[in-house]
C-alpha cells in the first residue's frame, strides 16, 4: 500500500474514491487531511464496579450522550477518557484504507485523541469516533470545530469493503 500525498489526495477527491463532507482546502495537508471535532461526545458514568469487557459489551450502556454548541468546551481531566466524533463524514472507495492520528501540537499537551483501532477500512462512510485520552496533569478544555487530528490515505492492493457494526456512524 503507497501514501497518498497532498496532490494524489486532491486527485482522490477530484475522482470521487475519498468524500469529506464538510471539508476545506486548508484542510488537506502534504500528507494527511485535518479533521475537526464534533459537538458529539460520550462521557462515561461514574460508577464504583467493574466494566465488564467481552464480545456483547456496549460501550452505550456506560456512556451518556452529551452535546454541545459551538463555542462551548468539554473539560477532560487527567487520566479521563471520552468519546468524541469527526464533523466530517468520510467515505472512502474500496480501493482506499487510512489511518487516523493524532496531532502533534496537542499531543504535547498530553492529549492523545484516538487511543486504539485507527485503521479505517476501505469502503467506510461514516464519521470518525475519536477515543479521547488526557495524558497529561492538568484539565484539558476541548472545542467543538477543532482540527483535532489527521487521516492518513492509502491506495490498497485490490478492493474491500467494511461492512460491520459501525457502518454509517454518525454519533459516539
Amino acid at each position: 500500500m503507497s501514501i497518498l500525498v497532498g496532490q494524489e489526495i486532491r486527485a482522490a477527491i477530484s475522482r470521487g474514491e475519498i468524500i469529506i463532507d464538510p471539508l476545506e482546502d486548508s484542510q488537506i495537508g502534504p500528507g494527511s487531511v485535518d479533521l475537526t471535532l464534533g459537538n458529539d461526545f460520550r462521557i462515561f458514568k461514574k460508577q464504583t464496579g467493574m466494566y465488564h469487557v467481552h464480545n456483547e459489551s456496549d460501550f452505550a450502556d456506560v456512556t451518556e450522550l452529551v452535546s454541545l454548541a459551538d463555542g462551548e468546551y468539554i473539560s477532560i481531566s487527567p487520566c479521563e477518557m471520552v468519546l468524541g466524533i469527526t464533523r466530517e463524514r468520510i467515505t472512502l472507495a474500496e480501493t482506499i484504507a487510512g489511518w487516523l492520528e493524532g496531532r502533534s501540537r496537542f499531543a504535547r499537551f498530553g492529549l492523545a485523541v484516538h487511543v486504539t483501532a485507527g485503521f479505517m477500512q476501505p469502503g467506510i462512510s461514516n464519521h470518525q469516533v475519536l477515543e479521547i485520552v488526557n495524558l497529561g496533569h492538568s484539565p484539558l478544555a476541548l472545542y467543538p470545530g477543532t482540527r483535532i487530528c489527521q487521516f492518513v490515505f492509502e491506495r490498497c492492493l485490490g478492493s474491500s469493503k467494511y461492512r460491520g457494526r459501525f457502518v454509517d456512524q454518525e454519533k459516539p
